[in-house]
Formats: structure tokens, sequence, C-alpha cells
């Protein structure tokens, strides 16, 4: 891996060194590393791009990694990931995938990762996103989640800066007693694109989701952000899209909210505004200029 490979795995995953625990890692559209372990198994898939991972009964304390590094234009891939854990389990699952063109051609990658999560379970899941260089950089993931009686999925999505183009795409599923918490942080600038798309059915009784979504939309580039929540049981829903636009850029949140039952409560918060005048004004009278006061208020937001 060169120096820019080492760069991207750094930015989306954290990575200084080959991390301890289970990991695959994928540079270029192929597989150049990966590691099971005792609880942890990864299987490539036969028909298809992408693994199998299968998190045994009772795993605690463990890890999962799995960046994706593109450094090669012309790169169009699609990777399907299936997750498999077991019940009464903790563990950690970072992904992400960053790409990095040195011309003005196009790389794309498309995950396609689905959880299937047992009882008892506590699954965190961070992905982040990232482009560098020229051209176009295309990231489009597809996130289907089957939440397990009693357990709970947290998953952090984050793409603060250089993808091109971006529709992101989570569907969900809880069962009785079931809790997925989602919190999101996009920026994008100049001319590029980004479009989430949630829908989460609460088919379990005491079930419940908590979307959080912050982002920035700068320049010229545009964002769209709509969830659908259907409460089909005694269920709680919660859906908070705050959004900070400047200055020709564009920014639509579009909320659906279905209760299915009497006892399903819905809540669709959205709010877009500009940037508080009055918060410029008391950072640059502590010495910030304006562009250093704009930044840090970016900076704060998406924290």
């Amino acid at each position: 891996m060169n120096n820019i490979g080492k760069e991207l795995l750094l930015a989306v995953a954290d990575l200084h060194q080959v991390p301890s625990g289970a990991y695959s890692i994928r540079e270029n559209a192929k597989s150049i590393d990966m590691k099971s372990t005792k609880n942890i198994e990864i299987i490539k898939k036969s028909d298809k791009s992408g693994i199998d991972i299968i998190v045994k009964d009772n795993t605690v304390n463990e890890s999962m990694h799995m960046p994706v590094i593109i450094t090669e234009v012309g790169i169009k891939e699609d990777v399907y990931n299936d997750f498999y854990i077991g019940d009464n389990c903790d563990i950690l699952i970072v992904a992400g995938c960053g790409i990095h063109n040195s011309d003005d051609g196009e790389s794309e990658h498309n995950g396609i990762h689905s959880f299937h999560v047992g009882k008892n379970s506590k699954v965190k899941y961070v992905e982040k996103h990232f482009g560098g260089g020229k051209g176009s950089k295309v990231l489009n993931p597809i996130t289907n989640v089957e939440v397990g009686e009693n357990s709970q999925v947290i998953m952090e999505t984050i793409q603060l800066g250089g993808v091109t183009s971006s529709v992101r795409n989570t569907n969900a599923s809880l069962d009785n007693n079931a809790k997925l918490y989602i919190t999101e942080k996009i920026l994008t600038s100049e001319s590029q694109t980004a479009d989430t798309n949630f829908e989460v059915e609460l088919k379990g009784e005491n079930s419940s989701v908590d979307v959080v979504s912050r982002s920035v939309a700068r320049d010229e580039s545009r964002q769209s952000f709509y969830s659908k929540v259907i409460g089909k049981n005694k269920s709680f829903g919660h859906v908070e899209c705050d959004a900070i636009l400047m200055d020709k850029a564009v920014i639509k949140s579009t909320p659906e909210i279905v209760a299915e039952c009497v006892d399903a409560s819905l809540v669709h918060e959205a709010a877009i505004g500009k940037i508080a005048g009055e918060q410029m004004i008391k950072l640059m009278t502590l010495g910030l200029d304006e562009v250093e006061a704009e930044e840090m208020i970016i900076k704060g937001f998406l924290s």
C-alpha cells in the first residue's frame, strides 16, 4: 500500500497499522488481507464480491475492521457483506471507504451491508467516507439491519468532504424491545450531492429508533434527507434533521411517519438555517477572522 492508501486508511478507519482482532482490508477492488479470530469468522463469498462475517454467541469486547481503499481511477464495484451476529454479543465494527483519484476519471464503490443481529446483543457500527484528489468519487452505501429481541444497534455514518456523489439507503426492522440509534454527519461543497434515505419498521413491542442527522451544505452543493418510520406495534420513533445552509446550496428534508398501532409514538423534527450572525460576531471579537469563525462553527456543529 502506497502513502496515499495509508492516508486513506487512517481517514476512514483510524488505522496506522494492521488492527488487532478480526479484519478485512480491500484495495482497488481486491481483498489484500484478511484475518478471522476464534469468535469472529470471515468467509469470502463464492458467487459475488464480498464476505460473510459470523460472530459466535457470547462474543464480547471484540472488534472487526473492514476498510476499503481505492487509489486507481476507473474502478466501479459492488461489494456484498453479510453480518451474522449471535446472541449475547457486544462488538465494534468499523467500516468505511476512501477514494483518491489522480486524474479526472471516476471511481465508484457501492457497499451493501446486511446485519442479522440475534437476541440480547449490542453492535456499534462506524462507517466513514472520504474522497480526495481529482475527478469523480462516488459512494452509494446500502445498509440493511434486522435487530433481534432485546438487542441494540448503534450506527455512526460520517461523510465530511471530498465525495462527489453519494446515495445512502438504510432499511431496518426491529423486534421486541430492540433499539436502533443512528447519527449521521455530512459535509458537502462545490457541486457535490448527498442523498440519504432511512426506512425503519418498528415491528416489535417496545421497539424504538432514534435518528439524528447533522449536515452542512456549502457552495452549490445539494443534499436531500428522507426518512420513513413505521410504527407497527407499541413503539417509539424519533427523527431529528438539523442542517446549515450556505452560499447557493440547496437542502431538502422530507419526513414521513406512519402509525399502524394506537400505541405507536412517532416524532420528526427538522431545522434548516444559516449560521447565526451573533455567533460569528462573538468569535470574531475573540480574535478570529471571518473564515476561521465560520470553520469553528461548522466543526462544532458536526462534532
